[in-house]
C-alpha cells in the first residue's frame, strides 16, 4: 500500500535536486539498515530513494516495526500507518551465530551476507563479526548443514 501519493501533482510537492538528496539521507539513517530486502529493494537506502520520489509508501519495513513507519511518515508528512505485516514480522534485535562445529566451509553464508559480516574460507569453519551482524537472516536458507542460530542481542 502507497502511503505517498503517487500523482504527476503530489511529487511536485517532494523536493528536487539537493533537497531529495537531504530527504533521502533522514531517511536513510531512520531505516535498521538490515539491508535484508524484505521492503522490496535491494536494500535501505534504494528504499529511501524511493520514498523520497514519492514511489514507494512508509509501511515496507519489517524491521522498522510500526514506531519505524511513524518516523518516516512524519519526516514525509504523510499519514503514519502499520507496517505491512505480509513482508514479515518485526523481531528484537538479533545476530547470527555459527555452530563451529557443523560447519563446512561451503561460503554460501559469505555470499549471501548483505553487509559482509561473516568471514572464512572455502573448506574451513566461518565465523560471523557480531558488530557488523544486522540480524537480516539472509545467510540462514543457503547453509547446507543448517549451522547458523540467530540470537538477541543482550
Amino acid at each position: 500500500m502507497i502511503t505517498q501519493p503517487s500523482s504527476d501533482a503530489a511529487r511536485h510537492l517532494l523536493p528536487e535536486g539537493e533537497g531529495r538528496a537531504a530527504l533521502v539521507e533522514r531517511l536513510d539513517r531512520l531505516l535498521p539498515q538490515t539491508q535484508c530486502g524484505q521492503c522490496g529493494f535491494d536494500g535501505c537506502r534504494p528504499y529511501a530513494e524511493a520514498m523520497a520520489r514519492g514511489e514507494a509508501g512508509v509501511d515496507h519495513c519489517p524491521p522498522g516495526g510500526d514506531a519505524g513507519a511513524r518516523a518516516l511518515a512524519h519526516v514525509l508528512g504523510v499519514a503514519a500507518v502499520p507496517f505491512d505485516r505480509s513482508r514479515g514480522e518485526h523481531k528484537p534485535a538479533q545476530v547470527a551465530v555459527i555452530v563451529e562445529a557443523d560447519c563446512i566451509g561451503c561460503t554460501k553464508c559469505i555470499q549471501a551476507c548483505p553487509v559482509d559480516a561473516i568471514v572464512g574460507g572455502a573448506k574451513y569453519m566461518h565465523t560471523v563479526l557480531a558488530d557488523l551482524c544486522t540480524g537480516c537472516e539472509l545467510c540462514i536458507p543457503p547453509c547446507p548443514v543448517d549451522c547458523i542460530a540467530l540470537r538477541p542481542l543482550p
